[in-house]
């Protein structure tokens, strides 16, 4: 008979059956949609168009088979674990390779899984996908507190860092004793927050998103510099709406994401305007980006409603980064100690020139600007992300030897 701390930290493997009464509800709410007036400009300034919404809202109800994105979920191994008080849902994929290296990826808001769905073959397989098998990792893919299939947190206090912590519990769970982490958005502050506390057996990180450049002003002298920082500064002035909502009201907006699939659907879109015009695109004049399709789109967009944690995840930021976090956080948090590796996907919200990650990482051991892609870089092109983290952490395989700056 198991104790009641053994079953806390056993491994349960995990199936998702989402019941056709939910699916037949779900339709029956976008069908009966109470729709706002048309937008009064030409742009995206007022927020997300109606010719986009109603585009997915008739893609929605009349296409989009879940069951299609529910079986491809259940052929992976999916796992939970109860970390901290919270049950925790996470993918997890061996690779066939001998030696691969293990690997945990965090996605972020309005993200899931899902963005790092595409990614896992190339990842786990790179024979398959035209790299090497030296190059292979095992996969570890948790689904944030609060979102998709991990259970909502019950307290305050799920900040980045918290989440890092029970990152690490995962891994030493699952019997790694040297891996590596990945992550943008959320999941680039979960991976900082990683490198920064340096738990036992964290080899070295990698990120596509510079969240430290939200901390505060940045070098502006080179082209690149100016360039990013104007993009930053556009974003913060017209695309912070979202940002500043969940941070300080999160419940309020809440309501409205668990009681309207539609609204659901508007309030994730509407992040970065690189991602919202690939995905308009995607839409009205049926062009996909890469793997961003309408499908995997509204894939993310239905797993947050059958889930019901639109509020949950948007209570996430009111703990990083609302007034609460931000009162917590008076010392410095420590230096980033392991290698550090770093991407510039041209679409990103701000592209980081190198200086900026130099300037926050002075263990950076490669950095590179790629020629295409976009904040969700795993999502859009994963073929590419795939080939960024086996290069970025090639040298951190033989332990002790550095990599190289490039």
């Amino acid at each position: 008979m198991s104790t009641t701390l053994e079953s806390a930290v056993q491994i349960r493997p995990f199936h998702i059956a989402v019941p056709q009464e939910a699916l037949d509800d779900l339709r029956r709410r976008i069908t009966q949609t109470r729709w706002p007036s048309s937008e009064l400009v030409a742009d995206r300034s007022q927020g997300v168009q109606s010719a986009t919404v109603q585009a997915l809202a008739r893609y929605w109800s009349t296409e989009y088979d879940w069951r299609r994105i529910e079986a491809r979920l259940n052929a992976l191994p999916q796992f939970k674990t109860e970390i901290d008080g919270v049950d925790i849902h996470f993918v997890h994929v061996r690779s066939p390779h001998a030696a691969a290296m293990p690997l945990i990826m965090t996605h972020g808001w309005p993200g899931s899984v899902i963005e790092l769905l595409d990614s896992i073959g190339p990842l786990t397989d790179p024979t398959a996908h035209g790299g090497r098998a030296e190059d292979a990792f095992d996969l570890v893919l948790p689904s944030l507190p609060g979102y998709g299939f991990s259970a909502e947190p019950t307290e305050v206090g799920w900040n980045v860092a918290r989440v890092a912590t029970a990152w690490a519990e995962l891994m030493r769970r699952l019997g790694y004793t040297r891996y590596v982490a990945q992550g943008g958005d959320v999941g680039a502050g979960v991976t900082d927050a990683m490198g920064r506390q340096a738990p036992q057996g964290l080899a070295g990180i990698h990120m596509n998103l510079l969240v430290t450049a939200l901390g505060g002003p940045q070098p502006a002298e080179t082209e690149k510099e100016r360039a990013a920082t104007a993009a930053l500064a556009y974003f913060q002035q017209v695309g912070f709406g979202y940002f500043l909502e969940m941070a300080t009201r999160p419940q309020t907006v809440g309501y409205a994401l668990l009681d309207s699939p539609i609204a659901l659907a508007a309030w994730l879109l509407d992040h970065d305007t690189d991602s919202y015009e690939k995905i308009s695109r995607a839409f009205v004049d049926g062009q996909p980006s890469g793997s961003l399709t309408r499908e995997t789109i509204v894939d993310n967009v239905t797993l947050y409603w059958l889930t019901g944690t639109g509020a949950s995840a948007a209570r996430s930021y009111w703990d990083s980064y609302g007034a609460a976090a931000q009162a917590a956080a008076s010392q410095a948090p420590p230096d980033v100690s392991v290698p550090v590796a770093f991407t510039t996907f041209p679409g990103e919200i701000w592209a980081t020139p190198r200086t900026w990650a130099e300037k926050s990482y002075p263990t950076l051991s490669y950095f590179n600007e790629v020629d295409r892609g976009g904040h969700f870089a795993a999502w859009e092109e994963p073929g590419l992300f795939a080939s960024e983290l086996r290069t970025a952490f090639r040298p951190l395989r033989a332990p002790q030897i550095p990599g190289p700056r490039r």
